[in-house]
């Protein structure tokens, strides 16, 4: 067969190459650190101090529920189940769901009281329920994280609870966020609660945007202690958009709430989602070489988009690169090639094409009349 070649297919048209603003550099936060993304891509619209390990505070309750909903979706955790209340649990200090030592407490109602009451007891409870201890349960939270793609954080504890080695960088944070929202959509419901009542004690969500009905906020998790200042993890969906903005180091409850809101805003209002091919729609027809079809259809298994300002869309190039002509035999879902997306102020981005069907190799006659036709003609396409 011909050694293969690299094959470009522009896919959208080149408007201006001149470099656009990016109108996330110029923004500015009095957070100390902070990320805002497209929850479906994870395309970064902002960002400040993303990687800096920080204290997390009670935003890094996120990982404990992760946890425990990977355990419910296993089977080796249920809703019903009783957690017996041990009297380090009982004894835990800070915000509290209020649970008595000696007692059992069902598991949908100790998540309930760690994400809507933000209870330190309650997740002493499903940590020592988990893994015997809340120590043995941080480490496994920490190896989790690692499993997960967290790059920068160390977790010491079930809680948040001050600890000098307990850190988790806002980009990490935004990870834990992504990941309950995409895999765990009926336990999601439980951030977008408004309240919750347990031992004749009714507490708040305390999440400010949630509370001021802030346009599609629906979770997630707040944070606050000395040292970290005010956090606040948030996701919010409008007209089928989803952004997760994670803001840390803030001084006040009313800064928290209005920089997470500016941001917000911003995110919905300078950016849009522009998709390019669905999943299973046939990005290009690739030639193949000696097989029973002349060509395959390649598709992508996932959106293939991206995020972008106005303004740096207009210098947006896509490409479809693949090998070419695409020998046979080929199997449904073989990676083929890839699109690749690039322009001003953004890195390049590249999604996988896989074959839609499969091509089994031509037989003797079709091999030669293939070989005969190379030698004539050159490559296909």
């Amino acid at each position: 067969m011909p050694r293969p070649f690299c094959r470009l297919l522009a896919l959208a048209c080149l408007f201006c190459l001149v470099a656009a603003p990016v109108l996330a550099q110029s923004f500015e936060t009095a957070a100390r650190a902070a990320i805002l993304i497209d929850h479906r891509s994870g395309d970064v619209l902002f960002e400040k101090n993303p990687d800096e390990p920080i204290p997390p505070a009670s935003m890094s309750k996120l990982m404990t529920a992760l946890v425990a909903f990977e355990e419910l979706e296993a089977g080796t955790l249920s809703l019903e189940q009783m957690i017996p209340v041990s009297e380090r649990a009982w004894r835990m200090g800070g915000s509290r769901m209020f649970i008595e030592v000696g007692t059992r407490v069902s598991v949908h109602e100790l998540l309930q009281g760690i994400i809507v009451q933000s209870g330190n007891d309650a997740c002493i409870a499903i940590a020592e329920a988990l893994s015997g201890s809340e120590e043995a349960f941080a480490d496994r939270l920490t190896r989790r994280g690692i499993e997960i793609g967290l790059t920068n954080s160390t977790i010491k504890n079930a809680t948040g609870w001050p600890h000098h080695e307990h850190l988790m960088s806002v980009r990490d944070l935004s990870t834990v966020a992504r990941q309950i929202i995409s895999r765990f959509p009926q336990y999601y419901q439980y951030y977008s609660q408004l309240e919750f009542e347990y031992n004749d004690i009714n507490q708040h969500n305390r999440n400010p945007l949630l509370q001021a009905g802030i346009p599609g906020v629906d979770g997630m998790k707040t944070g606050y202690t000395r040292e970290a200042g005010y956090g606040l993890v948030a996701s919010a969906e409008r007209d089928g958009r989803r952004l997760i903005l994670v803001v840390a180091g803030l001084e006040t409850i009313g800064e928290r709430r209005r920089e997470a809101e500016r941001l917000l805003e911003f995110g919905f209002r300078y950016f849009e989602e522009y998709r390019l091919f669905e999943p299973d729609t046939v990005v290009v027809e690739a030639p193949v070489w000696q097989g029973a079809a002349p060509t395959v259809p390649l598709v992508a298994g996932e959106v293939v988009g991206i995020t972008l300002t106005r303004q740096a869309r207009d210098t947006l190039q896509v490409k479809v690169v693949y090998d070419s002509p695409v020998p046979a035999p080929i199997e449904a879902g073989q990676v083929i090639g890839h699109v690749e997306m690039t322009g001003a102020g953004m890195p390049t981005r590249m999604m996988p094409l896989q074959a839609a069907r499969s091509v089994e190799r031509a037989g003797v006659i079709g091999r030669m009349t293939s070989t005969l036709e190379y030698l004539v003609f050159g490559a296909p396409g």
